[in-house]
């Protein structure tokens, strides 16, 4: 457990090289919001999280490969609780006036999918 990291993860590095060669300045975890979202762009008022899809319990992926296999009576309720808590900063964000993007893990190879966050910070700014 001592090599997971919450902040400065490869899949949220990898957003953030894409978006600042894209010209998006932003500012990291800032703690004062909910969640402390990975990437703030505060004049469009954006969040940005980049989950993980084991700890965030992406529907895509944890029925694959990556399915919780040992200790179920732990995981199952932990990446539950993490699901209701990711909601419950989601909303408090939008009530507070901030467009919530969520780009995860398994989406970060998709320049597709980075891009489409890229046009919706953009448009937010405009």
């Amino acid at each position: 457990m001592s090599r997971i990291h919450a902040m400065d993860t490869r899949p949220e590095i990898s957003v953030r090289r894409y978006l600042h060669r894209k010209g998006l300045r932003y500012r990291l975890h800032v703690s004062s919001l909910p969640g402390k979202p990975d990437l703030v762009f505060p004049k469009p008022r954006v969040c940005v999280f980049v989950h993980g899809c084991f700890w965030h319990g992406c529907t895509k992926c944890i029925d694959g490969t990556r399915a919780v296999k040992s200790n179920r009576e732990y995981w199952v309720p932990k990446i539950a609780a993490n699901k209701r808590r990711d909601a419950k900063h989601e909303a408090e964000l939008k009530r507070l006036g901030w467009e919530v993007l969520v780009i995860r893990e398994c989406e970060v190879p998709d320049v597709a999918r980075l891009q489409a966050v890229f046009r919706a910070i953009t448009r937010r700014r405009d």
